[in-house]
């Protein structure tokens, strides 16, 4: 694909981006006005069925939701077919691979309790930072919750439902997901 006047999209939305993006299908991205969107050098976004053989459900989902939301992606990252959705900071070490149809949400989408929710108030939508280090692997599937903290060398097995903070080299698997053991380097 000739992403050239995509890439024009992308800056014309303030959205910072280093060498050699390279786009498979046209993914969905936005950063709203005043929100920080900035991915490294060497990251390939996958974003059309046959561009992964695992099968995408959909292309690639990037978008700062609100003014103060902060999406940052390190160098030498491959994404798949993922959905990362920020209202407040998600941030994606170098070298980390997210796998097909993979879903990173720093927050609720709505209100839990019932009255902010019926009034559709936003205030009230449940947000915490999600923090992904250096040399992950989220297989794919996963759901990345708000406020997960997953250290440098994490692999997450596919499907996973991942909340909470988690040491580097650690395997993490289930819904609930936990630490089912330690890489040993």
């Amino acid at each position: 694909m000739n992403c050239n006047w995509f890439k024009l999209f992308l800056r014309v939305n303030k959205v910072e981006y280093g060498k050699n993006l390279l786009l498979k299908g046209v993914p969905i991205i936005f950063n709203k006005s005043g929100a920080k969107l900035k991915i490294g050098d060497n990251v390939t976004v996958k974003s059309s069925f046959l561009s992964n053989l695992i099968g995408l459900y959909s292309r690639t989902i990037i978008v700062t939701r609100t003014p103060e939301a902060e999406i940052q992606i390190g160098d030498n990252v491959g994404i798949s077919g993922a959905t990362i959705y920020a209202r407040k900071k998600i941030n994606i070490g170098d070298n980390t691979l997210i796998g097909g149809n993979v879903k990173i949400l720093d927050n609720d989408f709505h209100p839990i309790e019932i009255e902010a929710r019926n009034l559709d108030d936003k205030d009230k939508i449940g947000t915490k930072p999600v923090i992904i280090g250096s040399n992950c692997f989220i297989g794919c599937n996963s759901i990345i919750l708000k406020g997960t903290v997953l250290g440098d060398g994490c692999v997450v097995g596919a499907g996973a439902v991942v909340s909470g903070k988690f040491e580097e080299n650690s395997v993490i698997a289930g819904n609930p997901a936990r630490a089912i053991k330690k890489i040993e380097q």
